[in-house]
């Protein structure tokens, strides 16, 4: 199974040439902005999946045992940030539109 590049963590915001905890502009800004605005939807994902998970017993051999809950904690963040990388639900493109307004305004 081949492995998949992690998502940025939210502290992506402190990109090369962010200052004082902003985001940068520019090229930089957006590239900074868009790791942030997808972290940001993996998170709101884990926590929807995480509530999806939360009536379903384990069943079968390998079901139901301690282990499970700690299985399905990382199932829920892998879907989460596969959802993320694919596009997810629309809410990260949201998210970096308003960041990147926000420092627009910031500029001026």
């Amino acid at each position: 199974m081949a492995s998949t590049p992690a998502l940025p963590s939210l502290s992506a915001a402190a990109a090369p040439g962010a200052q004082g905890g902003q985001l940068a502009r520019g090229a930089t800004g957006q590239l900074a902005t868009a790791a942030v605005a997808t972290r940001f939807e993996a998170v709101f994902l884990n926590t929807m999946f995480q509530q999806m998970f939360t009536g379903i017993d384990g069943e079968g051999p390998f079901g139901g045992g301690a282990g499970t809950g700690v299985w399905r904690s990382f199932l829920a963040e892998e879907y989460a940030n596969s959802f993320a990388r694919a596009g997810g639900v629309g809410i990260g493109k949201e998210v970096q539109r308003m960041l990147l307004e926000i420092q627009e305004a910031a500029a001026r």
